[in-house]
């Protein structure tokens, strides 16, 4: 069965920075793709970032370039994403998970939220 578990949201101050995790099992974690997503309360879910199975290629949402950098570590079925310069519109509520074709449920997610 798999199991997604966030971790690492919190309260920080805009142009911080924070790191979130993400513990996979249930799968052959190095076989698959993983991706974040962010969601705003009341708005649809959107992807931030992929990175790729074995040759660990990374895309971007255009809002993040430059700023997020989404890595895994396969030995511990973990990926994370480092949130650099973050913004008030960084608020949201963030998931990690398998592409679409894939995917199984979504976890709970951890809490980001930006504020002076």
């Amino acid at each position: 069965q798999v199991q997604l578990v966030e971790s690492g949201g919190g309260l920080v101050r805009p142009g911080g920075s924070l790191r979130l995790s993400c513990a996979a099992s249930g799968f052959t974690f190095s076989n698959f793709a993983m991706n974040w997503f962010k969601q705003i309360p009341g708005e649809e879910r959107e992807w931030v970032a992929t990175i790729s199975s074995v040759d660990a290629n990374t895309a971007y949402a255009d809002s993040v370039k430059g700023l997020f950098i989404i890595s895994r570590d396969t030995a511990n079925a973990r990926v994370d994403l480092q949130m650099n310069r973050l913004k008030p519109e960084d608020t949201a509520v963030y998931f990690c998970n398998l592409s679409r074709s894939v995917r199984q449920h979504w976890g709970k997610g951890t809490l980001v939220t930006v504020s002076s």
